[in-house]
């Protein structure tokens, strides 16, 4: 039987305008609200600009709330998410640190809408733009929308095989934070550092260990094992590797929009009973209505 704790349908991953969802903050607070969520937070990408209007609003439709971020991680030449949960949102090493990492999305847009255009498609740095609600946090999602909206593909994951990963003409790499930097902006602050979706990376057995492993050596606490864009077999792995790594397990569907989500906000099976939740440790970095 699950603990009470692992039954909260907690929601810690998503996304709104602010980075590269298309929801605001508020209709991301009403919707998982009406969804059954019972404990929230907004994890934007290296962006914690929604941070106050989420909270405000959530707590105004008596919906607990954690604050996050999503932070962007150059691991083993792989992009690695790292989400952040239960920090203060004013801390200054983590304000300069997530600015930090903004800084390279500009110029990687560029790049990747030169690439486009030498495979005839034109002004897709514009188009991007128009998608995205704020410049500093244009991303690969933002043309992928715009490619969609121009006929090329049908969705938005067809234009990600097509035209964005490595090998095709709109993909640029980039370097993103260092691992332990990350870890520790999140920390200092007062929060856990988790690893998101960890079965997206497609690393080897050996790099994945080692992901683990030095995550870990540098203060990280938790990893998503439940999550929307892993499988039911992801769910048993990740599960075994919380234990393995004594790390806390959390929760949260990766939502981005009604139209493009896998899953939605708030309807993901209960974590394994066997796991500590990450919100167990976050008790007192909780923010509650009244």
């Amino acid at each position: 039987m699950n603990s009470p704790a692992a039954w909260i349908n907690a929601d810690l991953h998503c996304h709104s305008r602010v980075s590269d969802g298309t929801l605001e903050p508020e209709a991301l607070a009403a919707r998982a609200q009406a969804n059954g969520v019972d404990l929230w937070a907004l994890t934007d990408h290296d962006e914690i600009s929604g941070q106050q209007r989420a909270r405000t609003a959530a707590l105004a439709l008596g919906l607990p709330y954690l604050s996050g971020a999503e932070i962007s991680v150059t691991f083993a030449g792989v992009t690695v998410h790292i989400v952040g949960l239960g920090f203060d949102p004013d801390h200054p090493a983590l304000l300069q640190g997530l600015a930090n990492t903004r800084d390279g999305r500009i110029h990687r847009a560029q790049a990747m809408a030169d690439g486009l255009a030498k495979a005839g498609i034109a002004d897709a740095y514009e188009g991007a733009l128009t998608y995205a609600g704020n410049p500093e946090l244009i991303s690969r999602t933002h043309f992928a929308r715009y490619l969609v909206e121009l006929g090329y593909c049908a969705s938005t994951h067809e234009v990600f095989r097509k035209y964005l990963v490595e090998g095709k003409p709109g993909y640029v790499e980039h370097r993103w934070a260092r691992l332990g930097d990350a870890v520790q902006w999140i920390t200092q602050a007062g929060g856990i550092a988790v690893i998101a979706h960890p079965g997206r990376y497609k690393f080897s057995v050996n790099a994945e260990y080692a992901l683990f492993t030095e995550f870990k050596a540098h203060g990280g606490r938790g990893v998503e094992v439940i999550t929307g864009s892993h499988t039911p077999a992801d769910f048993i792995k990740y599960a075994d590797a919380a234990i393995e790594f004594d790390l806390l397990a959390s929760r949260g569907s990766d939502f981005h929009s009604p139209e493009e989500s896998r899953v939605d906000l708030g309807t993901l099976p209960a974590l394994p009973a066997r796991l500590t939740p990450v919100w167990e440790a976050l008790r007192d970095r909780v923010q509650r209505p009244g």
